[in-house]
């Protein structure tokens, strides 16, 4: 089948979002595809070939898909979005030069960039005691969501944004769930939620007013 083969099976198999606009209605795939191809070469590159009865998997449900691999990371899963440590290096390096997978450190930050475009739930690591999940979420309105689901996707939002130079704000965060300015307070709420975990801090170069207020990773 070849990589390309599975990643477009995977792509296939993906349940479909119906979008309206205006007259038109289109039919479009629940996960983008880019974010599938760099989380499938993911976990085939970080796995843990030493692991027996284990190998990478890929389980695809009506709300989410999870890709899974033998392994636990080198690193923590906060600083998946601009650190690179593989597992498999010769293995990264074959799979970089046939065009597989991205420049080291950048794969991540494409699988957020593109959930961020699709409108799409922050997607979720979690490192078990012999595997690393990662999970793609269906759309999902930012009313529905949950308090850790938010706090998540205000940190990977931060993290983006710094990684390409610039800063979150209330107005990015906005931007990001296409929220209008009546959700100011509750955006508000949910950065301070996730400064006290620890996740994000003030940019003291920057305004401190709450409005125009600018924030960094807790890293940087």
């Amino acid at each position: 089948m070849g990589f390309d083969g599975l990643v477009n099976f995977v792509h296939d198999l993906a349940p479909q979002n119906r979008v309206i606009e205006e007259v038109l209605r289109e039919e479009v795939k629940m996960f983008p595809p880019q974010a599938l191809r760099e989380l499938i070469a993911n976990a085939l590159i970080h796995q843990d070939f030493l692991a027996t009865g284990a190998s990478v998997m890929i389980e695809m449900y009506d709300d989410r898909v999870e890709i899974s691999n033998p392994g636990i990371p080198f690193i923590k899963v906060e600083r998946f979005i601009d650190e690179y440590r593989s597992r498999n290096e010769q293995l990264a390096d074959i799979m970089r030069r046939f065009g597989i997978c991205e420049e080291k450190g950048s794969g991540i930050d494409k699988v957020i960039s593109a959930a961020e475009k699709f409108q799409l739930p922050a997607p979720d690591f979690r490192v078990g005691e012999i595997r690393t999940t990662s999970i793609l979420f269906a759309h999902q309105d930012f009313g529905k969501m949950s308090q850790s689901d938010r706090i998540r996707a205000f940190y990977q939002h931060c993290c983006l944004l710094y990684v390409d130079n610039q800063r979150m704000s209330n107005q990015t965060l906005r931007n990001r769930f296409c929220l209008n300015e009546s959700k100011n307070n509750t955006v508000s709420q949910v950065i301070g939620a996730t400064k006290e975990a620890g996740l994000i801090k003030l940019d003291e170069s920057e305004s401190k007013s709450t409005r125009y207020a600018r924030y960094l990773p807790f890293w940087a």
